[in-house]
């Protein structure tokens, strides 16, 4: 029952889904009307900000959040420009008298909401920013005498005793606003100005989302697959629709809790990175911890780790899928940027600045945190640990299926010798093609 006929306006960010939304549920409680609002914000679509497999992913994330909505009754009201500008254009246009979202941790998140706040409270109307993008809110969870954990033990700890909010249900019913200008949704070729797309992008939306949640639950369990594996690839890809909200993170957890611990931990490791960049937006640019590096500046073999060519196979095997998937196995994500960092002695900002570029989940606070974890400037406790590839190869790929998969020069090659084929007589390296390696292994 709704406590007045006020109309609400629910501004979707990196939330763009109807179950377990925690501001779409309390506008349907509270509002007689509800405008359901996204703004294809150009500061993140154009620019150095752009990223075409993100702006794929989501043409398909938010035609499948209309549907979801128009099923209930309401509509996605769709603009473009600036976020703030176009939201209080709305709110007057509605005569709204409530501003609703959900909370976020970048920098740029964090001040987009302050400008938010300072429009509505010019115009007298209520906003509130609810949790839902991380399973526990960054601020939730502090410890004594700091305003984060830089370590993710006691994270751990504290997060794995925390008492999680209740978990929502889709609403039923949305009570449509009547607004006269719904706005058409962007395609695809609209969204991605610049720069191509990579061929095997996951479908967009919380339909896609909702469905490889459904089939991680069924595979979860005692004696489930190993997720390191790389060649077997039984990770449950649910990463872009966690980053663009398809999916709630709390739903997530609740579903796997009690079946599959270990990915359950994976979204406390999410959850830490969004808490540290919460604190510290600058992570996304600047050394968390300064450990006086002294970083390479080598162009070439940059662009060599960029393109898969290291003549490395397991590391070129993960920057190849990354291009043609936007997406990345997260064993092969760790191996390549401790390659990156820790071997070629190259700037994590160079690495991360890569990922952002084209993967589809790339989001701020876990690239980043990802990034400085690896490259030892970050929350790792033991700043100088190098995972060898030749080590992680066989451990991971023994096989070497994985390799043969993404690197088709090698696919003729059996046993240790797809890992190492500059162990091979020069005429038979020469028939492959494959560079080799940058450095000595």
């Amino acid at each position: 029952m709704t406590e007045d006929r006020h109309t609400a306006v629910v501004l979707f960010t990196r939330d763009l889904r109807v179950h377990d939304h925690p501001a779409l549920a309390a506008a349907v409680e509270q509002a007689g009307r509800v405008v359901p609002l996204f703004v294809l914000d150009d500061a993140i679509l154009t620019g150095r900000n752009a990223a075409p497999n993100r702006a794929a992913f989501l043409a398909g994330a938010l035609a499948d959040l209309r549907e979801q909505l128009r099923r209930r009754g309401g509509d996605l009201v769709l603009r473009r420009g600036d976020v703030v500008a176009e939201t209080m254009a709305v709110v007057t246009a509605t005569g709204a008298t409530s501003l609703l979202c959900s909370a976020d941790v970048s920098g740029y998140a964090q001040r987009r909401e302050h400008r938010l706040a300072a429009a509505c409270a010019q115009r007298r109307v209520r906003f509130r920013a609810y949790p839902g993008v991380t399973v526990v809110p960054p601020g939730e969870l502090v410890p004594a005498g700091g305003d984060h954990y830089r370590v993710f033990t006691p994270f751990w700890r504290a997060w794995d005793k925390a008492a999680w909010r209740d978990q929502l249900p889709a609403p039923r019913a949305v009570p449509a606003a009547g607004l006269d200008r719904i706005g058409r949704l962007p395609s695809v070729d609209e969204l991605v100005a610049d720069g191509a797309t990579s061929p095997d992008l996951p479908a967009g939306g919380e339909t896609a989302g909702r469905s490889l949640l459904d089939a991680a639950a069924e595979r979860a369990g005692a004696g489930g697959p190993d997720l390191d594996d790389l060649a077997g690839d039984h990770t449950s890809r649910l990463s872009p629709y966690l980053h663009f909200g398809c999916v709630s993170p709390l739903e997530v957890a609740n579903r796997l809790a009690d079946r599959a611990p270990e990915q359950v931990r994976q979204l406390a490791w999410r959850d830490f990175h969004h808490q540290v960049t919460a604190a510290v937006p600058a992570i996304a640019h600047r050394d968390y911890r300064d450990r006086d590096i002294v970083w390479r500046d080598d162009p070439d073999a940059l662009d060599a780790w960029r393109r898969g060519q290291t003549g490395v196979p397991i590391v070129d095997a993960g920057m190849r899928q990354l291009l043609r998937e936007g997406w990345m196995h997260n064993r092969a994500r760790l191996v390549t940027a401790s390659f990156l960092t820790k071997t070629l002695r190259i700037d994590w900002r160079a690495g991360a600045a890569h990922f952002f570029g084209w993967l589809v989940d790339g989001d701020v606070a876990n690239n980043a945190g990802n990034w400085q974890w690896v490259a030892g400037t970050g929350n790792d406790t033991r700043p100088n640990r190098v995972l060898n590839p030749l080590r992680q190869a066989r451990r991971f790929d023994p096989g070497g299926a994985y390799v043969r998969r993404h690197i088709p020069e090698l696919a003729g090659l059996d046993g240790p010798a797809v890992h190492t084929p500059w162990t091979l007589p020069d005429d038979r390296r020469k028939e492959l093609d494959y560079p080799d390696p940058l450095i000595d292994l």
